[in-house]
């Protein structure tokens, strides 16, 4: 407790400059815990919109098999229909109330009656936006649902009182709303585990450093003082706890004022919210485990940084009063580099020799740490390669400013690794985030020009069917018939897909239908898609239609006629095989049994939408098929990439406060070098070119270790991803502007801090 509170005092009474490293250390601390609270709220923030989502499932009281529900007279019934609006799902909830009460879904004050409309607060804004949108919404507005009943404040989700005879099939018996888990999440677990994984790289790596690099701020000066207490008299251990209480203290210190920036930040980001991604404020409130990190975690660090930061002084003092030459930085930077290579090398030979990885669990295991060794062993290796870089230009330059500049890197390689280690870990951290992005990009993007709806015709009638078609937007459609399937046979029964349409509507759906003669039954066959071996010339199959109750069969010959024609590769219309039937060969006035209404329009998102609307003019409660659209996929894509967007801005600001206190600091702690230089007559040029040429050149070469080192993490990450992409050479001219600029920033920014003013006290000052 004495040497603890002798730092204290020591801190106190050691003058301005002590105690502007003092609140430099504290500053840089509050920033690094707000950082890493942010980091930590994320999975809250997550986990209280997915709670909120499975409080709300319609769900039912199960009979002891667990399957069926428990009937009873009076019992409410729900229909929900989840449709694309954009890139965001559109939920609705059609409600048939019963005679039976049941309690409500949380933000409902009772079940809405017939008629009736509930919507949320975004939605409401929508529609009156879009008019367009009541189609899809029908019944009179009243009222809006509760935050307690919406995942965040920009959901869209709606309520829809209808009457029992209004739900498509039927609908689905509720009597109680919420289960212990939602079927929809936020996020899937496998993608938030890629989250987690980049927010490591990106955000927590840097942090680390940064930490260690406040606590270490005027390490020299430091190292000084504690070796004059060490000759005083004070124990080894005494030494090492004297200059970790100034840590401690200033890390404490940082750690409540980062907290308290953290709650200031939470309660505006959440309200103003990010592109695709808002929360309530009570969702990211701290929680009692991101306090215990934060307030005890921080300083626990700094505790073992500050600790050994003074061993030096506490072993040998003599040597750092006198300014003894360091002993070379070892070799161990390979140690966790060489293995992280290994595996990364790894991963990119097998994605270039065309083999990549199948075992996905054992790349989630591989992969992660590969990134983790790499960027330890980058950090720790940049001092050997500064010193070993200074060796070689010193003895081989000619100028008196690079000389001095390189004498000093290679006497002090350690300070290098201050004050670059941040961005370099920062351009590395890019590059994953570029892996991840050209990865989602691979699932999110839209390569087809068109979109197709595909709408069931089980128990519609014609007069719907028309109304889809002329839907105003779609350019094509066809109806599908599936031919009876022969389940009680002992074998696998074929099965034949006819598509009912003239040759006008089929070269609409299609990019190319040659030879089409109307009024002809004909075998359509595209040479990219595998055949069905099945669908031989000559075979029957049954078709049923209905007509006012009567069941008719439909025998149909595959015919030896063949059309080729063309179609989408990746989401085919039709599906080669398939027999092309004129609207003839169906009886007049009867609807098939097993059909599907395909309708086709372009791919532009306003397009898509209003045909949506359309197809929700006619029937609200249809369920629509849209291939290649996963919007809950497409929503959770939009999630991560404001995610990643918030890592890469907290990485960024980061790496810069890193560089800034560790520039800053170095320059301080060189006044008494510079002053003699001056002294001795060098030029205030030639101090700033040396100060330049200290910062750029350890940087540079860090920069462009992480850029190669990067780049091959990011192609062994893409190889285990699955993707069609291994190699982004699209990201190297972004990732090398980004370190040129890092490089730009870093030498003007080292230009002023040598200073005008020459103080002749600080060359015998301790």
């Amino acid at each position: 407790m004495k040497e603890l509170l002798l730092g204290l005092r020591l801190l106190l009474g050691a003058g301005r400059g002590s105690r502007v490293r003092f609140l430099l250390m504290v500053a840089g601390s509050a920033i690094g815990v707000c950082c890493l609270a942010v980091v930590l709220a994320i999975p809250g923030i997550l986990d209280a919109q997915d709670g909120r989502k499975a409080a709300r499932v319609p769900d039912c009281i199960r009979e002891m098999n667990g399957v069926n529900c428990v009937a009873s007279e009076g019992d409410p019934y729900e229909l929900t229909r989840t449709d694309p609006y954009g890139s965001e799902p559109l939920t609705r909830v059609f409600l048939a109330r019963g005679s039976r009460r049941i309690e409500p879904p949380p933000g409902l004050r009772q079940l809405p009656a017939p008629g009736e409309l509930f919507v949320s607060p975004r939605l409401r804004k929508a529609l009156q936006r879009e008019p367009a949108l009541v189609q899809l919404l029908p019944g009179e507005d009243k009222g809006t649902i509760g935050a307690q009943g919406l995942a965040h404040p920009d959901e869209l989700y709606a309520y829809v009182g209808v009457g029992r005879d209004e739900l498509e099939g039927g609908g689905d018996r509720v009597t109680t709303f919420g289960k212990s888990y939602t079927d929809d999440p936020t996020l899937e677990p496998s993608t938030l585990d890629i989250v987690r994984f980049t927010l490591a790289g990106v955000v927590l790596l840097p942090l680390a450093v940064f930490l260690s690099v406040c606590a270490r701020l005027s390490a020299a000066a430091r190292a000084r003082r504690l070796a004059a207490l060490r000759l005083l008299g004070l124990s080894r251990k005494g030494t090492q706890r004297v200059n970790a209480a100034e840590t401690v203290a200033a890390a404490l210190f940082g750690a409540v004022l980062g907290l308290g920036f953290y709650w200031i930040a939470n309660q505006l980001v959440s309200r103003i919210g990010l592109p695709g991604f808002r929360w309530y404020p009570p969702d990211g409130e701290l929680t009692l485990s991101t306090v215990l990190v934060c307030g005890v975690g921080c300083p626990a660090l700094a505790w073992f940084v500050g600790r050994a930061s003074a061993g030096k002084a506490a072993a040998n003092p003599l040597a750092v009063r006198r300014s003894a030459v360091e002993k070379p930085p070892g070799k161990w930077g390979l140690l966790p580099l060489v293995p992280g290579m290994g595996i990364v090398a790894g991963y990119c030979v097998a994605g270039a020799t065309g083999h990549p990885p199948r075992d996905t669990a054992l790349s989630s295991v591989l992969m992660p740490l590969a990134v983790v060794l790499v960027g330890v062993g980058l950090v720790m290796l940049l001092p050997v390669c500064s010193r070993t870089l200074a060796q070689r230009v010193a003895r081989s330059t000619r100028s008196v400013s690079i000389s001095l500049a390189m004498r000093r890197n290679e006497t002090e390689p350690g300070g290098a690794l201050r004050v670059a280690t941040g961005l370099v870990i920062l351009v590395f951290a890019a590059s994953l985030v570029q892996g991840v992005l050209i990865e989602l990009d691979q699932v999110s993007k839209n390569t087809s020009p068109v979109q197709t709806y595909n709408i069931s015709l089980s128990g519609t009638t014609a007069d719907r069917q028309r109304a889809w078609e002329e839907v105003e937007g779609v350019r094509g459609h066809a109806v599908i018939m599936k031919s009876r399937s022969n389940s009680g046979v002992g074998r696998w029964a074929p099965s034949l897909e006819a598509v009912v349409a003239t040759c006008d509507q089929l070269r609409r759906m299609v990019t190319m239908a040659d030879g089409c003669v109307d009024g002809r039954p004909m075998r359509l066959w595209d040479p990219d898609q595998v055949q069905e071996e099945a669908d031989k010339p000559g075979a029957r199959f049954p078709f049923d239609l209905w007509h006012e109750g009567h069941r008719r069969v439909m025998q149909v010959k595959v015919p030896g006629e063949v059309l080729r024609y063309s179609d989408d590769i990746e989401l085919p219309v039709f599906h080669s095989g398939a027999v092309l039937l004129p609207p003839s060969a169906v009886p007049a006035e009867h609807r098939p049994d097993d059909a599907t209404l395909t309708l086709l329009s372009s791919s532009a998102p306003e397009t898509v939408r209003a045909v949506l609307d359309g197809i929700g003019g006619v029937d609200p409660t249809t369920e629509v098929d849209t291939p290649g659209v996963v919007v809950t996929s497409l929503q959770q894509i939009t999630v991560v990439k404001s995610l990643l967007g918030i890592g890469m801005v907290l990485g960024l600001i980061i790496g810069v406060a890193s560089y800034l206190v560790a520039a800053t600091d170095r320059a301080v702690e060189r006044k008494p070098q510079v002053t003699a230089l001056s002294l001795l007559g060098a030029r205030p040029r030639t101090l700033r070119t040396v100060q330049v040429a200290q910062v750029v050149v350890p940087l540079a070469v860090g920069l462009a270790l992480a850029v190669v080192t990067g780049k091959l993490a990011e192609s062994s990450y893409l190889v285990t991803g699955g993707g069609a992409i291994y190699w982004d050479g699209a990201g190297v001219p972004l990732l090398l502007a980004c370190a040129v600029g890092a490089v730009a920033v870093a030498a003007v920014g080292a230009l002023p801090l040598v200073g005008r003013r020459i103080d002749p006290e600080l060359i015998r000052r301790d």
